[in-house]
């Protein structure tokens, strides 16, 4: 008779931080013995990764915490976890707010959740008659940050290469919740980058919340290029890219080193928020926006056909409509690729939210935000224009049950065409139709490019 396995259940929302953290904790419980529930069976360890950036995140959670909070009132048993970044130092008033929940885990905090699974399949086993060293032998064999790397799902992969931020800006809550900067050994990074490789990955996405911060805690001298020049030598891995950008981090050595080694993207995500210089101080963001200019310059300079995005947060405490005026102008001259807009979304525990009162009302938020995303379709669209009748070289990331592959090109636009069997391999798309979101095209002659 087949042994009952544990089993568990991630569910994600948020950045691409929580996406990888979310894979390395099922790495972790795959070796712990658990296997992940199928979609339509109940599973032993309930799993959130929230979301606390913005309000609609939490309130996605919220939602999936009342689900799970009916179906343990109707008899189901299982054990219910919640992690991520809407989880602080101090959780007496979740508690409260939620007792049904079992374990608060802090981001990057994996210990309790592997504690808890622990217990699971030490009762699992049990009850099948086997026998459990406990909780010291989970704790030796998993080894969190040296050993335990996530397994992939498809030709793509996150890889965090800097946690927290130091940046403390006025309406954000990630340092309360991340914490300060800490960046992981170079070594640990190519390590994992390799182990990716091994299975079958050809991108990687180096991920930090100021992502050119990377090294500064080190005392090493090694800096993002230090990555860069590292992946270059790991067979299988074809592209490089890299997010969140901070101006005042991104030295000329880094935007040198995208301009010359092939791997490199030569795709930037440069948050900018606002266009005006009384908002970006009230912000906290370190920079003006000549600042933020000179360094989009420089990479224009160096690549010019370099993809651009940019995130913007409009209503923030006491914009006015001139300095949201000076953001239009800037987002205009520019023309980026891609803008990334949101409404402000006071986040309790920041600054902002203890001092500065959200005073921007919503109707006025909502038709800044309106002109921001009519720019973007705008910018977007006239940069996309530019491929179309061309031949665009593809990564293809999926394919569905139609026959439809979809895959990036290497300045990150998202590419549609019809074929399949190709995920995973580079290919030549001859582009016939854009729009401001996303590319379509037919394969070029059923041309393929060899991996690298």
């Amino acid at each position: 008779m087949e042994c009952a396995v544990a089993t568990y259940r991630i569910w994600t929302v948020g950045c691409q931080m929580n996406k990888a953290d979310s894979l390395k904790l099922a790495a972790g419980l795959d070796r712990l013995g658990l296997r992940e529930a199928a979609e339509d069976q109940p599973a032993d360890l309930e799993v959130l990764n929230t979301c606390s950036v913005r309000q609609h995140a939490e309130d996605r959670a919220y939602g999936r915490l009342n689900t799970l909070r009916r179906e343990r009132e109707s008899g189901r048993d299982f054990a219910l976890v919640v992690m991520g970044c809407m989880v602080g130092a101090r959780t007496t008033d979740l508690e409260r707010r939620f007792p049904w929940v079992d374990v608060w885990a802090q981001p990057q905090h994996f210990d309790p959740i592997i504690e808890r699974a622990t217990a699971i399949k030490g009762e699992r086993d049990v009850a099948e008659g086997e026998s459990w060293a406990g909780w010291d032998r989970a704790r030796s064999m998993l080894e969190w940050e040296s050993s335990t790397f996530a397994v992939p799902n498809g030709p793509t992969a996150f890889v965090p290469v800097v946690h927290g931020c130091d940046k403390f800006c006025t309406y954000c809550i990630v340092p309360l919740r991340r914490g300060r900067e800490r960046s992981r050994t170079v070594a640990d990074v190519l390590a994992e980058v390799r182990h990716l490789a091994e299975h079958g990955v050809r991108e990687v996405t180096l991920l930090g919340q100021t992502v050119e911060a990377y090294g500064h805690d080190l005392g090493t001298g090694d800096d993002l290029a230090t990555l860069f020049e590292g992946i270059e030598r790991i067979d299988g891995i074809v592209r490089t890219r890299f997010l969140t950008s901070y101006p005042k981090d991104m030295t000329d050595r880094i935007i040198d080193a995208v301009a010359d080694l092939p791997k490199v993207c030569e795709h930037f995500n440069i948050p900018v928020q606002s266009g005006d210089d009384s908002m970006l101080a009230r912000m906290r963001r370190g920079y003006t926006l000549a600042e933020y200019e000179e360094r989009v310059g420089r990479i224009r300079e160096r690549m010019p056909h370099a993809a651009l995005a940019t995130d913007v947060i409009v209503g923030c405490p006491g914009e006015t409509d001139a300095e949201f005026q000076s953001t239009v102008r800037l987002l205009e001259r520019t023309q980026f690729d891609v803008i990334h807009v949101a409404a402000y979304s006071p986040r309790p525990g920041t600054f902002a939210h203890r001092n500065m009162p959200d005073d921007v009302p919503r109707e006025v938020k909502a038709e800044r935000l309106q002109v921001i995303e009519g720019i973007h379709a705008e910018s977007s669209a006239r940069i996309n224009r530019r491929l179309l009748g061309q031949t665009a070289e593809v990564l293809v990331e999926r394919e569905n049950s139609e026959g439809r592959s979809t895959g990036r090109t290497r300045t990150g636009q998202l590419v549609h065409f019809d074929a399949t069997g190709l995920v995973g391999q580079m290919a030549q798309v001859d582009i016939h139709e854009v729009t401001s979101w996303s590319l379509s095209g037919s394969l070029a002659g059923s041309r393929l490019l060899a991996l690298l």
